[in-house]
C-alpha cells in the first residue's frame, strides 16, 4: 500500500452497501447505519443529468414530466443500468461521509444475491471502483444477512436464513463459515406489487400505479390467515370509462393475489432443505429458520413457512438491515471473515 492509498484510508471511512433493488442501506465503518433510501434515480432525458437520487427521486415515480425519467437502475438484485447505479452509488457514499466524495476512497463491501454470475458480479465491483472505491469487496446476501442476524455461521452446525428482498429471495443453509445448500429466485417484493396491480385489474377492472400497490401490501397484506379481516379503499381509473373509481378490497384479496408470488418463495424454501444434509436439518429444526429482509415484514410469514415446512421460524431483528449490519461486521472482521467473500477488486488509479 503506498503513501497515497495510507493517507486516503485514514480520510475515509470504510463502507458496507446492501444494494438492494427496493432499497440501499449504507453502513460506515464505527457509525453504523447512516444511509437508508429508495434505489430509485431521476434523470433528465435532455442532458442526462441526474436531478435526484433517494427518497426525492422515489415521490417522482409516475409523476414525472415528459422530459423527466425516474427510474430503478437495478432490477431483480443486479444491474440494469450501469451508468445511473454508479452515479447512486457515488451519491449515497458521499451523503454517508457528508463531505465531497473525491476526498474519500474507502473500502467497500456490498451484498449480492447468491445466484449473480460473473459477469453480473463484475458489473457490480466496476461499478464500485468507478464511484472511487479504492477496493470493492463482494459477499454473497444471505451469508451477509446470517451474519447481520446473529446466527452462528461458523459453528459446525445448520443455520438456515431465508432473506426476502424487492428484486430476490435469498435461502441458503450455513455451515463452519460456508454456504451448504442455496437458492436464489428472482421473486421478492416487486412481483407481489406487481401481483397486486393485476389481481385488482382482473378481478375489479380498476388500474392503479405500483406505488398504491406496495400502500395495500404494507397496510394490509399476509401470507396466512388472520383472526380479523381489514379493508381497504382502493382508488384508480375505470379500465372500461376511464374515469377515477373506488373499490373495496379485504386483506383475504389481498392473501390471494400474493399467493403465487408466495407459493414461488416457499417452493425456494423447500428446495434448499431437500439439498440439505440430514445432519444439518437436524440442527435447523433445533435453532429454527430465520426470515429477514422487507418480506420478512408481510403479517404471517413465518406462520406460512412453519405451515409448510414443519420447522420453527421466526423473523430476525429489524429484518430490513440484516445485510448492511453483516457487510459492516464483515468490515470489522475482515480478515477472520476472508474466506465468505466472493471477489476482489482494487481501483488501478484513485481519481478526482
Amino acid at each position: 500500500m503506498n503513501l497515497l492509498t495510507s493517507v486516503l484510508g485514514i480520510w475515509s471511512a470504510d463502507v458496507g452497501i446492501d444494494l438492494g433493488t427496493a432499497n440501499t442501506l449504507v453502513h460506515v465503518r464505527g457509525r453504523g447505519i447512516v444511509v437508508n433510501e429508495p434505489s430509485v434515480v431521476a434523470v433528465s432525458k435532455r442532458t442526462g443529468q441526474v436531478l435526484a437520487v433517494g427518497t426525492e427521486a422515489r415521490r417522482m415515480l409516475g409523476r414525472t414530466p415528459a422530459d423527466i425519467v425516474a427510474m430503478r437502475p437495478l432490477r431483480d438484485g443486479v444491474i440494469a443500468d450501469f451508468e445511473k447505479t454508479e452515479q447512486m452509488i457515488r451519491h449515497f457514499i458521499a451523503r454517508a461521509h457528508n463531505r465531497a466524495w473525491h476526498v474519500s476512497h474507502p473500502r467497500v463491501v456490498l451484498g449480492v444475491p447468491s445466484g449473480v454470475t460473473e459477469v453480473e458480479k463484475r458489473a457490480v465491483t466496476d461499478a464500485a471502483t468507478m464511484a472511487g472505491a479504492r477496493e470493492a469487496h463482494l459477499v454473497e446476501e444471505p451469508m451477509a444477512a446470517a451474519i447481520g442476524a446473529g446466527l452462528p455461521i461458523q459453528a459446525a452446525g445448520g443455520s438456515m436464513i431465508v432473506d426476502i428482498g424487492g428484486g430476490t429471495t435469498e435461502v441458503a443453509v450455513i455451515s463452519l463459515g460456508g454456504v451448504v445448500a442455496a437458492t436464489s429466485v428472482r421473486v421478492g417484493g416487486d412481483e407481489m406489487d406487481d401481483a397486486i396491480v393485476q389481481y385488482v385489474r382482473r378481478t375489479m377492472g380498476l388500474l392503479i400505479g405500483e406505488r398504491t400497490a406496495e400502500d395495500i401490501k404494507i397496510a394490509m397484506g399476509s401470507a396466512f390467515p388472520t383472526p380479523q379481516e381489514r379493508s381497504f379503499l382502493v382508488r384508480g381509473r375505470d379500465l372500461i370509462t376511464g374515469l377515477p373509481k373506488t373499490v373495496e378490497m379485504t386483506s383475504a384479496h389481498v392473501r390471494e393475489a400474493l399467493s403465487g408470488v408466495l407459493i414461488d418463495i416457499v417452493r425456494a424454501v423447500k428446495s434448499t432443505l431437500d439439498a440439505t444434509p440430514p445432519e444439518l436439518v437436524e440442527d435447523i429444526i433445533e435453532r429454527g429458520v430465520v426470515v429477514c429482509g422487507g418480506g420478512a415484514l408481510l403479517t404471517g410469514i413465518d406462520q406460512l413457512f412453519a405451515h409448510e415446512t414443519l420447522m420453527p421460524v421466526r423473523i430476525a431483528d429489524d429484518p430490513l438491515t440484516c445485510v448492511v449490519r453483516g457487510t459492516g461486521i464483515v468490515l470489522e472482521e475482515i480478515d477472520t471473515l476472508n474466506r465468505v467473500l466472493l471477489g476482489t477488486r482494487r481501483a488501478r488509479a484513485l481519481r478526482y
